[in-house]
This record gives C-alpha cells, structure tokens and sequence, in this order.
C-alpha cells in the first residue's frame, strides 16, 4: 500500500472531480492521501475532502505566495480547522523567492506565525521551499517551546541541505521529478535519505511522472514514483511502498 503524503485535490483542476480520483487512487493501492491547503478556500476544501473521504486528510496552512493576503479573519477560521481530527498537519508553508520576491517579509512573518503554533500544538509542518534554502534553515533554526517535525515537501535541495533539514527534524519527501531523466539532485537524494525519513508524494496535479509529464498528475500516479525510488535504492518497490506508508503514518499521527 502507498500513502500520497502530498496532493492537491483542492486544486481547481481537480476538485470537481474528486470522488473518481480518490478511487482511481485507491484501486492504484493508496492506503491513504494528505490534501494540502495553501490559503484560505483551499483550506476550506481540503478540509471538505478530508471529512467526505476515509482515505483522505487535511493539512491547512497558507502558502508564501498567498502570504501577503492573509486577513486577520482567515488566522481565526484556520486555527479552528486545526482542532478537526482529520487535519493532520500545518501548511503548506514556508519561503518561495522563484515566483515571489516583492513580498519576502510577509512571507517569513506568515511561516514563522505557523510555526509557532505547529509547536504549540505539536502538529507537524510541511515546508515548501524554493530558491530559499538559507532562509528556511535559518527559520526552522529558530528557539521555540517544542521541537518541530515535518517534511520538506518535493525536496529539489541538495545531499548536504538534505542533511541540515533531517538533523532540524525534518522528512525528506520525493515526487515526480525524481523519474524525470536528468534530474540530478533528486536521484542522489532518493539514494542517501534515511529510511526512516523518506515520503513519497505526487503534489498532484503538478509535476506528473514518466510517463505521463505533462499531464495533469493525480495521487493515482503514485507508484510510479515509488518504483522509481526503488530502482535507485535497490529495494523492491513494495518494501518501499511499505516503508514510506508507515513513516507517513507515523509522522501525521494517522491510526
């Protein structure tokens, strides 16, 4: 069985569809899927899934790019999300100065913010970082009352940041650009991240596997990934498959 720790059922594309999604994902052999908010309506449908569907849960959060928009309201109505017992974890949210460099302030001040409660409450955190690694550190860095715990979600970094972000209590979560051919950086991380550590995700409907790139992708296309890992590895795909559920479980408190 497989677990998407990453999708985005929310998402436009692929919300009005989701019911035949969600069971073309569970005849592919997910065991379960974690539907990511980023701001305040897609928070509100994630955590709509997560309620409709068994297999399915939520994690709310506001993404850096929505981070300059977030009113005083959308902060009351997420921290009330948070008590629902299918939210398992807060985000996506983190630091993104490919698409965002006007609003880089805003960004840090509404990631901390969410990491501050993520301590709180001892909830885990998925990070979206690009082209931010430093400030990400730096940020996951920070003194707070409890230890965080999390994933870097579609981890593009490097071996060596890799390393920082585990040692900051951190899981390592792959997706479709591992399968891509010259995909350098994930191939060499898929193979030096601890076992323990390691998630998959589809970040569905972004960045489809091979051999469906350029696609819209959808948690269905999960094993592709995982058998991709695998290969790399050289662990048989449902020893991995297995691994990688039971981590997810393990670090989003599900069963």
């Amino acid at each position: 069985m497989y677990f998407d720790s990453h999708c985005h059922l929310n998402d436009e594309k692929l919300f009005p569809f989701a019911e035949s999604l969600v069971r073309e994902a569970e005849n592919a052999g997910l065991a379960g899927m974690i539907c990511i908010g980023y701001d305040a309506e897609a928070n509100r449908r994630a955590l709509e899934l997560a309620t409709r569907y068994a297999s399915v849960y939520a994690a709310v959060g506001f993404h850096p790019e929505a981070a300059h928009q977030v009113q005083a309201g959308d902060w009351v109505e997420w921290e009330e999300m948070l008590k629902h017992p299918k939210v398992v974890a807060i985000g996506e949210c983190g630091l993104d100065y490919y698409w965002e460099k006007t609003h880089i302030d805003e960004q840090k001040a509404v990631f901390r913010r969410q990491l501050i409660i993520a301590a709180q409450r001892g909830m885990p955190v998925v990070v979206h970082m690009r082209e931010a690694t430093e400030d990400t550190r730096i940020i996951l860095s920070e003194p707070r009352e409890r230890t965080l715990s999390g994933v870097m979600h579609c981890y593009s970094g490097s071996v060596e940041s890799m390393r920082d972000f585990l040692n900051l209590g951190m899981h390592i979560s792959l997706a479709g650009p591992v399968t891509f051919k010259n995909a350098r950086q994930p191939k060499e991380v898929a193979v030096a991240v601890p076992e323990g550590r390691l998630l998959i995700e589809t970040d569905s409907p972004y960045l489809a596997p091979v051999p469906f790139r350029g696609k819209d992708n959808q948690p269905a296309f999960l094993p592709y990934v995982c058998k991709t890992i695998a290969e790399l590895r050289g662990t048989p795909v449902e020893a991995l498959a297995k691994i990688t559920t039971a981590n997810a479980e393990r670090l989003f408190g599900i069963r």
